[in-house]
């Protein structure tokens, strides 16, 4: 009897151990322009992180007075590939990746993977344009076209060339490129994790979340008006193509007013995002956060003068302010309120 008794203990031990999660890999998709890349330098980073006043809100990022180099997370990123630490943003600069990567690789057993999609410039209404978007009304593609054939013309006369004059099918071919892109991004990494990261071989890779970072360039043209409609489409659409149908997706909204009211175009652009938090059907599993709260106020309020405070600055801020002026503490903390949302959007899940 005794001996049954520990052998129905040790299959309970054995269906309730977390190797068993462990055979599988969390992927969560990071896209969006150029701020979705990260701007804040490494040198910058490197300094704060070790700067009496600043280095308390590095220090769970770093061991031994090097940065962490996880071994339990780990990212693409175009053409880099590797355990997540500092620099996976633009050229020697890091996002909010890092901070991200730190919150949801903490959370789960499983091992984690970072995806970046995400292309500086690149707007919603256009390059990143849901398949069910459609193309734009044919008034403004003619009008598009219009315009194209007349300045290749004005460049052929300028430059005494011959070149073609564009048709409606290089109009048309941008619109949506990069989201197509993305979708090969991920799914390179499904096929080939185990060559990407060796650690992850035999395990299954499931699309876990979705976090979009973006907005500047919807600003322009008919992104504003177009924006609402097509952040909808957008969720709807991965979870159609990924076939996760409650795809948990945090929406990281436009923030460079600062601690100042949003005007014009940028406040539309935020109403839009905000507005998917009233979308009945994306009630629990998606959630737009606010960013301008998280300011790095020190920056900030250096920012207007960098120019004649320029050794300073470089201590504090590393960009413009449509890269949320380049600040490590800005973007970190942009990327934990994201890391930490998308954790409580997936117990919403567990919970339904």
């Amino acid at each position: 009897m005794r001996s049954l008794t520990l052998a129905l203990t040790l299959t309970l031990l054995f269906f309730q151990s977390p190797t068993l999660a462990a055979d599988t890999v969390k992927v969560f998709v990071l896209a969006g322009q150029s701020n979705m890349e990260g701007k804040a330098t490494n040198a910058l980073y490197d300094h704060q992180a070790t700067a009496e006043k600043t280095k308390h809100l590095f220090k769970h990022l770093r061991k031994d007075g090097k940065w962490i180099v996880r071994d339990d997370v780990f990212i693409k990123f175009l053409k880099r590939s590797g355990p997540l630490t500092l620099g996976y943003g633009s050229p020697k600069r890091t996002g909010v990746e890092l901070e991200f990567g730190r919150v949801v690789g903490d959370h789960f057993k499983e091992p984690v993977i970072l995806v970046k999609a995400a292309w500086g410039g690149h707007s919603l209404y256009k390059l990143f344009r849901p398949p069910s978007s459609g193309m734009p009304n044919a008034d403004y593609l003619s009008k598009k076209l219009e315009d194209a054939v007349k300045r290749t013309k004005n460049q052929n006369k300028k430059r005494n060339q011959n070149k073609p004059l564009p048709t409606m099918a290089d109009i048309k071919a941008p619109f949506g490129i990069s989201y197509r892109n993305m979708m090969a991004e991920v799914d390179h990494v499904m096929k080939n994790h185990a060559k990407l990261f060796p650690a992850t071989k035999g395990k299954k890779l499931e699309i876990a979340g979705f976090v979009w970072f973006q907005g500047w360039n919807d600003m322009y043209d008919i992104g504003p008006n177009e924006y609402e409609v097509n952040m909808k489409n957008l969720i709807k659409d991965i979870r159609k193509d990924w076939k996760k149908p409650n795809l948990p997706v945090v929406i990281a909204a436009m923030g460079q007013n600062q601690s100042k009211p949003a005007k014009g175009n940028m406040q539309k652009v935020k109403d839009a995002q905000f507005a998917m938090n009233n979308v009945p059907e994306f009630k629990g599993n998606v959630k737009t956060i606010p960013t301008d709260v998280l300011v790095d106020k020190a920056a900030e309020k250096l920012y207007p003068h960098w120019r004649k405070n320029f050794e300073e600055w470089k201590r504090t801020g590393s960009d413009f302010g449509y890269h949320y002026m380049g600040s490590a503490i800005w973007f970190n903390r942009i990327g934990e309120s994201m890391g930490k949302t998308m954790l409580k959007l997936i117990a919403n899940k567990k919970g339904t």
